[in-house]
């Protein structure tokens, strides 16, 4: 019996090495990727994060709705006296919600998705798209000055 023990033992031993290795090698990807130009969408929401913080000092950004979809780190909103929008990735653009976009000023037509709610509109930004900074910041203050006159009410 204690034979086929030590032998049990020896085969446990030469398989812990091969996971071992396969563990430093998952390591290796996790390092090189860390070092891979970040995507196109990452550079659109910290260009947006941006123009937000500037529009609106205050501003609170959290990460909401963690779902294996956003690889369960949820997606930023930015809230000022309530929600003022949201930003989610997807394949082939970044949507961002404003939570009461219908009754916003949109002078400069940045909406150009969700025209049919009667309460939200968004913004698809596709790879390649240019955002006025400027109009997007006017549409972001308009869009707190309705939350801030709400909460006052």
């Amino acid at each position: 019996m204690a034979g086929k023990t030590s032998k049990k033992a020896t085969k446990v031993a030469k398989k812990v090495p091969a996971k071992s290795s396969a563990l430093s090698n998952t390591s290796k990807r996790v390092i090189a990727a860390d070092k891979v130009k970040p995507d196109w969408r990452d550079v659109v929401l910290t260009r947006i994060r941006l123009l937000i913080s500037q529009a609106v000092p205050n501003v609170v950004e959290e990460r909401k709705w963690k779902k294996p979809s956003n690889a369960m780190a949820g997606i930023p909103v930015w809230s000022y006296h309530g929600i003022l929008c949201t930003g989610e990735t997807y394949k082939n653009y970044v949507k961002l919600t404003f939570a009461k976009g219908a009754g916003l000023p949109d002078p400069a037509r940045l909406f150009n998705a969700s025209l049919e709610g009667g309460t939200r509109r968004a913004i698809d930004i596709c790879e390649g798209d240019k955002i006025d900074g400027s109009a997007f910041k006017s549409l972001i203050r308009a869009a707190a000055s309705v939350n801030e006159s709400t909460a006052r009410k």
